[in-house]
This record gives C-alpha cells, structure tokens and sequence, in this order.
C-alpha cells in the first residue's frame, strides 16, 4: 500500500488516477463532517467535490508541513463553510417544539430504532446551532481535533475555539434536554 506522498508524487508527475486513490482514501470522512456543517447530503457532496478540485489544482503547493489528510480536512471545511455562505437557499425552519417530542410506541421498542431516531435527532438539534458553533463542535467531538489545530484550520486564537465550543455544548444540551427526559420517561413506564 503506497503512502500519501507516493500518491502525491505520482499525480504530480501526471498520473491523475493516483489522486483518485487519494479521493477513495478519504472522500467518507470529509463527507461526513462537510454534512455536519451544511447540514445537507447534497451541499455535503458539492463542498467534498469542491474541496477535492481545490486540492488537486494546488497540490503543488502542498508543503507537507502538515500531514496531506490535514490540510485536506482544511480546504473541505473552508468549501463547506463557503458553500453554505454562497447558498441562498436558506433550510428550511424547524418544526415546532412538538417534532421533537419522542412519541412512546405502544408496543416494546427495538434498540436499533431508537439508536436511528435519537442520532436524527441529534443531528437536526447540531443543524439548528449557529454556523460558528457547529463547525468548531464537529471538528472537536466528531473528528476528534485538538483545540490548536482547529484554531490553525479556521485561523481563529485558541480562546475563541474553547468559548464557541462551550457555547455549542450549552446549546446542544439545550437542545437535547426534552428528547432525553421523555426517552427517559419512556423507558420507565415500559
């Protein structure tokens, strides 16, 4: 198995079917966390796509100060931070405070069920926290970064990561308080 590099040198000697490799590598995760940001599996998609001509057109400026998934990582959460900027297409509001409410079953639960509605939940409540806020929050609890390398990706001071990321914290657990007391409600009258 070749290393990010080989692939690197290979595309920049003109095989462009190496970077595909690189695409393969890591088009899931930078899906994933460019979805968090927009919000939207279509936007998610167009921000991977972009990030990805991004750094294929700049390879040659790739300096390996950083590992290539990093700054990778970083062009892909500037696309999406840009392409939710660009979009005037605005989500649509969330429903009332009743969409969120967890409507006991009548029969008993299967566990996997409740795992997928309490994940979609939890998405739709990081969807609803301000841009600035669910950036930091998926770079930090979803991807796992440190508070430096995030504060170097958004070019942002250290202090400002640590007060956005307690401000989405708070707000999440806002958010997420009434889902969690009535799934907790439920499971003890089953």
């Amino acid at each position: 198995m070749k290393s990010d590099s080989q692939w690197i040198q290979e595309t920049l000697a003109g095989n462009s079917a190496a970077f595909g490799e690189l695409i393969r590598k890591y088009e899931g995760r930078l899906y994933q966390t460019a979805l968090h940001i927009t919000g939207d599996s279509s936007n998610a998609l167009d921000a991977v796509q972009e990030a990805f001509i991004c750094a294929y057109l700049k390879l040659s400026a790739f300096r390996a100060e950083s590992s290539f998934y990093t700054w990778l990582y970083r062009i892909a959460v500037r696309a999406a931070l840009d392409l939710r900027r660009r979009r005037t297409e605005q989500l649509e509001p969330m429903g009332s405070d009743e969409e969120w409410e967890l409507i006991a079953p009548t029969s008993n639960p299967q566990m996997p069920l409740l795992q997928k509605e309490r994940d979609e939940l939890v998405q739709r409540a990081i969807s609803r926290l301000p841009t600035e806020q669910r950036v930091v929050l998926v770079m930090r609890e979803m991807d796992g970064l440190c508070y430096e390398t995030i504060a170097e990706m958004l070019e942002l001071p250290v202090g400002t990561v640590r007060s956005r990321l307690h401000r989405a914290r708070l707000q999440l657990r806002e958010l997420l308080i009434p889902i969690l007391e009535l799934e907790d409600e439920h499971f003890r009258s089953s």
